[in-house]
């Protein structure tokens, strides 16, 4: 071999040597990658990344989600019916729109049908099938329709619009495909779930992605306590199971932020599982009821009262369970049953959660004491409670987004009031009109309208007066702020 062969070779041994020493190098990177180590020199557990596919567990799960179509019977005397057919181009109004839209506001009341689309799931063998109270409330007819093209009517079996839940049921000839309800506790932020369901009227569409929260309120009614996810849910979803990779339930998809793209609600299965129980047993809700005024503890409250945590009591009804057992006014809610409070939601769905007629330790600091009570949990009637707060005083009333109760002379006393007069803003609900003025929670309503309010009747009477699109000027006090006028277009 010629020396200049011989330097060849050697150069090419030289290449694949370099060449296999890089691959040993990345390799290793690439095994140690998972396991890389933290700042502080401990070694970090590996990250599981995208599953490699979610397409056995559509298989599995796809069959029993269905299509739900409802058909409703609406009553317009046409104006407001033929509106959209008057907008130009990028809603410029269109110049004959006012004449066409007088003409027809004229006309007689006349109904026509409207088509509306959801989704849902069957739960169980029967055919009982759970979706959301907004997809069948007020029906006229509902159809149900299975993912092998089988259509059947369906009968509402009962609906609770607290929660926005349903339960319908059809008479399949064959045996029904069903999801196991999984456990929503378990769920942690950042878990994989899948979301199916009839987007737009897009039958059985799957989505995927994580938890994004847990625990959001968004003002859709008193018992929030929503699941955050970024599987894509859009309008047709609502009703559909979200589902974790053992191909449970843990969500029914309810909720999406409007223009927020990629933000979805759905409602946590262990709060649901309750509401099924009771539609399939009497087709009602029934829940219960403490008979308080309840808001949460600020940094500020926490310190003045020396805790941690718990509920404050604002107010306590007369003749209701609480007052029967000797709970007071500023008293502080630590514990039900055992339960510790962090929140007023908490108060809120753990009473809603007892039996009517049961009984319910109540543990409350008052006065840096601690004391127990036994309290007889009566039934909640809504009904009841928003009649009794439109025309009694010390009750709580829904106005303008504000709700509001008299001040108790314990009130007073403990945040330095002076005189009792007045209401207190017991809560504001995001974005209403109190909201937007900037009424928050813990203002004082001395007058409104140069009227003076007094109590509860006071404010009721006033505000009831006031005409629609007038005016309302209340003069507050702000607690550590002092007096301010705040302008409401009722």
């Amino acid at each position: 071999m010629t020396p200049i062969k011989q330097k060849r070779l050697k150069t090419r041994r030289w290449a694949v040597l370099s060449i296999t020493a890089v691959a040993i190098v990345l390799a290793s990177v690439f095994i140690l990658a998972p396991y890389s180590t933290t700042a502080a020199g401990t070694r970090a557990p590996a990250v599981k990344m995208v599953p490699q596919s979610f397409t056995q567990l559509a298989k599995t799960c796809g069959p029993a989600v269905v299509n739900i179509s409802t058909v409703k019977t609406l009553t317009s005397g046409g104006g407001r019916v033929f509106e959209h057919f008057f907008r130009g181009p990028q809603g410029r109004q269109d110049p004959f729109g006012r004449f066409f839209e007088d003409f027809f506001k004229n006309q007689p009341q006349r109904e026509f049908k409207q088509s509306s689309l959801g989704s849902g799931f069957i739960m169980d063998k029967e055919g009982y099938i759970v979706t959301n109270n907004h997809v069948i409330e007020g029906a006229d007819e509902i159809q149900v329709k299975l993912r092998d093209g089988k259509e059947y009517p369906a009968e509402i079996i009962g609906k609770d619009s607290s929660t926005d839940l349903a339960l319908i049921k059809i008479k399949a000839d064959h045996d029904l495909p069903v999801l196991n309800l999984g456990n929503s506790d378990e769920m942690e932020i950042g878990q994989w779930v899948l979301a199916i369901g009839s987007p737009f009227g897009l039958e059985h569409t799957v989505t995927a992605g994580i938890i994004s929260a847990k625990g959001r309120v968004i003002g859709a009614g008193p018992y929030d306590d929503f699941i955050q996810t970024d599987a894509s849910i859009n309008p047709g979803n609502s009703g559909g199971p979200l589902i974790n990779m053992y191909g449970e339930v843990v969500g029914i998809n309810t909720a999406i932020v409007a223009g927020g793209d990629g933000i979805g609600f759905a409602i946590p299965v262990n709060i649901a599982k309750e509401i099924f129980a009771q539609l399939k047993d009497s087709g009602e809700v029934t829940r219960g009821w403490l008979g308080v005024a309840i808001q949460d503890l600020d940094q500020e409250l926490k310190s003045y009262y020396g805790v941690d945590k718990g509920v404050l009591i604002a107010e306590v009804f007369e003749g209701d369970p609480a007052d029967k057992s000797g709970i007071k006014a500023n008293d502080i809610i630590l514990y039900i049953n055992g339960k510790p409070l962090e929140s007023s939601r908490d108060l809120t769905r753990i009473i809603a959660g007892l039996a009517v007629g049961s009984k319910a330790e109540v543990k409350v600091n008052r006065d840096g004491k601690i004391k127990i009570f036994k309290v007889k949990i009566a039934r909640r009637d809504d009904e009841k409670i928003y009649a009794s707060a439109s025309g009694q005083p010390g009750r709580l009333k829904s106005e303008l987004g504000i709700e509001i109760s008299n001040i108790t002379p314990e009130m007073s006393e403990q945040f330095n009031l002076g005189d009792s007069d007045g209401v207190i803003v017991a809560g504001v609900k995001p974005d209403s009109i109190g909201d937007k003025a900037g009424i928050v929670r813990g203002d004082i309503i001395k007058e409104i309208n140069h009227q003076p309010v007094k109590d509860v009747s006071d404010y009721n009477k006033i505000v009831d007066d006031v005409k629609k699109g007038d005016a309302i000027q209340m003069y507050i006090r702000r607690l550590n702020k002092g007096y301010m006028v705040v302008k409401i277009i009722k």
